[in-house]
């Protein structure tokens, strides 16, 4: 079994993994010669940490779990019933029309982070997310002040967990989120942001970082709304992340360190 650890990918991270020395470990060789993702057995034979969200996710998550059921419903509204079907086959019609309509929002967010992280980088991307990353620079500049950003920084850390940041350096701890918003009803912090956030600042020992998530429009290109959190928040956020960190290792049976 061969593991990838080249220069890590644009992606967005969800059931990830990281070697000790803080490399993504995102899949693995298969002894077919093809990549697959790396499971929990290939990371306890190999020693890796999980990530940030992966712990996260271990909590309800009530925001998505409540879009999840409204496209559901609005794929039931919207797909008639096909004379003939049954209602097994119809069912199975609606939760496959409803997952594509999350692919595509997933997609669509993961093209536009991609896009503002690659500015950081200094790639050249394309003009159709100009105003968006226009946006978010001034907006990050102008609550921060001018600082060196680092872009898609990964991390372990003997704790026992991985990540990989969206933006940090001197001005803080900057998480980016692409959403569907307009200036009349902005985008609100949630626990698991809070979570995140404060997972990470430990995670590359910057225990007094500040943190923020930066919730960039991606129907209105150049609206920004930035949300910071405040010391109690994060001192919060660190233990629940804690508590369920100590709830997966007793889950998976990993060891830790």
């Amino acid at each position: 079994m061969t593991l990838m650890t080249s220069k890590p990918v644009h992606a967005a991270e969800s059931q990830h993994w990281y070697t000790k020395d803080g490399y993504p470990a995102y899949e693995v060789m298969s002894q077919k010669g093809t990549m697959r993702p790396t499971t929990l057995r290939d990371a306890r034979k190999m020693g890796l940490v999980p990530s940030v969200t992966t712990i996260i996710r271990q909590a309800a998550s009530p925001g998505l779990d409540a879009w999840k059921q409204q496209q559901v419903l609005h794929a039931a509204l919207t797909l008639p019933l096909i004379q003939g079907e049954s209602e097994e086959d119809y069912l199975a019609r609606i939760m496959l029309d409803s997952k594509e309509t999350g692919r595509k929002a997933s997609e669509r967010g993961t093209a536009l982070h991609t896009a503002i992280e690659g500015h950081y980088a200094g790639e050249q991307v394309s003009g159709e997310y100009a105003h968006h990353i226009e946006g978010a620079r001034t907006a990050i500049d102008l609550h921060f002040g001018s600082h060196q950003w680092i872009p898609e920084k990964s991390f372990a850390t003997n704790l026992g967990f991985g990540g990989k940041l969206d933006l940090c350096g001197p001005g803080g701890v900057i998480d980016i989120k692409s959403k569907e918003f307009g200036p009349d009803n902005l985008p609100k912090g949630f626990d698991e942001h809070l979570m995140q956030l404060a997972a990470y600042r430990m995670g590359i020992d910057l225990p007094s970082a500040r943190c923020a998530n930066v919730f960039v429009s991606v129907t209105k290109p150049g609206l920004v709304h930035i949300v910071e959190w405040s010391e109690e928040d994060l001192q919060r956020g660190w233990k629940m992340f804690c508590g369920l960190l100590d709830f997966w290792y007793a889950k998976t049976g990993l060891q830790r360190g």
